[in-house]
């Protein structure tokens, strides 16, 4: 699409829903309608767009991205209805008679602009709520994974409503044009620098935002766990994607002489889901881009290496790999890594293992493998991140019911469920007083001792 239609295709959006084609409910309805077509359809050829632009397997694609929006949208369709419901709320005596209730309403056009390493996930999900609120909504796949995008956006002009839903391709040019444009809302998956720069350009519109960004999300473990389990779990939520994953766990934190054995058994996961040969595994995604690649192979010299290492800039290729004896103060440990390398740190005491967290910004996400009630306490108490998951990382994101969001440096709002309700529709005050009888005489000037008396006591 030219940069000189963006304007237009704004504007074009805009009077479609100012018209309230995109209120009603059936609207709203058979649209989640047609996005689960559009999967069920289209997951074929998601899938292998996948593999092109991220080596992903066919089975991780459907687990993560595809069958993950379709229970989304089954999630919405079943429940929409009820979540719309208008809110009866209380009403102060003097106010009565009177009815008072919290009405949701779409809060008109939504750009959406989703990230490369979950491209149809993190794009399709958003939308999904937005369109069950009754949005418009423009859509940026991101360029990165170029054949995903494509993919996608000739899927969406074919099964949504051209008139409420437009898809931008292109770059960073096309991404700045459209911040440029005036939204209701605008909802991004992406970097914390291009949040700021998202955010900054949305505040000349005073344009709400949602920032879903990531961080370091660290794995606390501490002795007493069965050492075998949690480093499969984590070896599975930290490679799956070759680590591109905003809620992979970032590094280790073994608590108390837990280091050496959690070495062992990480290295043995990595051997039991990857083979000895992770670049011949069909089960083992690609780096996104060269870029990417000659970042994370930067990280790779620091620290002891325990398992992994292996390269290939022409295949984009970067074994998993982990690293032990890590300085907490070394470049590895100072941005999020958003790749297949996970560094070890160890420490005497939980203490120690907070305090190392505080020392980074607030995480999206944060994990402990522990039999102790009282360090779930302590970490739920002493620590703030966007989720938390005790003995298994990632899986929050399949509980329809928990609402997925950073805090602080790792984002701003959430979606996910009837979470995306809130993100994509205004709770209206509706206040509805009948004109007679006009009890509200008693709050009319004059004022006089009797009034006073009955105003106060009535509060």
């Amino acid at each position: 699409m030219p940069n000189a239609n963006l304007p237009a295709t704004v504007a074009r959006l805009r009077a479609h829903y100012e018209i309230g084609a995109t209120k009603p409910v059936p609207w709203r309805l058979s649209q989640l309608k047609a996005l689960g077509n559009l999967l069920r359809e289209g997951g074929d050829e998601l899938a292998e767009a996948l593999r092109a632009d991220l080596g992903k397997a066919a089975a991780e694609s459907f687990l993560t991205e595809i069958d993950f929006v379709g229970a989304e949208v089954r999630s919405l369709r079943k429940h929409l209805r009820s979540w719309l419901r208008p809110k009866r709320t209380h009403t102060p005596p003097y106010l009565q008679p009177g009815k008072s209730y919290v009405l949701r309403e779409p809060l008109g056009v939504v750009l959406v602009i989703g990230p490369f390493n979950y491209p149809v996930q993190l794009t399709l999900a958003p939308l999904a709520g937005a369109l069950a609120c009754g949005n418009a909504v423009v859509v940026k796949p991101s360029e990165t994974t170029s054949r995903t995008s494509a993919t996608l956006a000739r899927l969406m002009r074919e099964f949504l409503d051209p008139d409420a839903v437009a898809v931008v391709e292109g770059g960073p040019e096309a991404a700045a044009e459209l911040l440029e444009q005036r939204f209701d809302h605008v909802f991004f998956t992406g970097s914390s620098r291009v949040g700021r720069i998202v955010a900054s350009a949305a505040a000349e519109h005073l344009t709400p935002v949602t920032l879903e960004l990531g961080g370091k999300s660290p794995a606390i473990v501490e002795p007493g766990v069965d050492l075998a389990a949690a480093a499969r779990r984590i070896a599975w939520g930290k490679f799956m994607n070759a680590g591109q994953t905003c809620v992979a766990p970032d590094y280790v934190i073994a608590v108390d002489g837990t280091g050496p054995e959690l070495e062992h058994h990480l290295s043995e996961a990595v051997r039991e889901m990857y083979g000895h040969a992770p670049a011949d595994s069909p089960d083992y995604a690609r780096i996104v881009d060269e870029r990417a690649f000659d970042r994370l192979a930067g990280f790779l010299d620091e620290g002891r290496l325990v398992c992994g290492g292996g390269h290939n800039r022409e295949e984009r290729y970067i074994a998993p790999t982990v690293l032990a004896d890590v300085d907490p103060k070394s470049p590895v440990m100072a941005e999020e890594i958003f790749g297949p390398i996970l560094p070890i740190l160890s420490v005497g005491t939980l203490d120690e293992a907070i305090e190392q967290v505080l020392s980074h910004e607030k995480p999206l996400a944060l994990y402990a493998f522990t039999a102790a009630d009282s360090t779930r306490r302590r970490l739920l108490t002493r620590t703030s991140s966007g989720a938390v998951g005790f003995n298994i990382p990632v899986a929050h994101l399949d509980v329809p019911g928990l609402p997925f969001g950073g805090v602080g440096h790792s984002g701003m709002g959430a979606y996910h469920g009837k979470q995306s309700i809130e993100t994509f529709s205004h709770a209206k005050a509706v206040f509805d007083k009948p004109l007679m009888p006009d009890t509200m005489q008693v709050v009319y000037p004059p004022f006089t001792a009797v009034k006073e008396k009955i105003m106060r006591k009535l509060r």
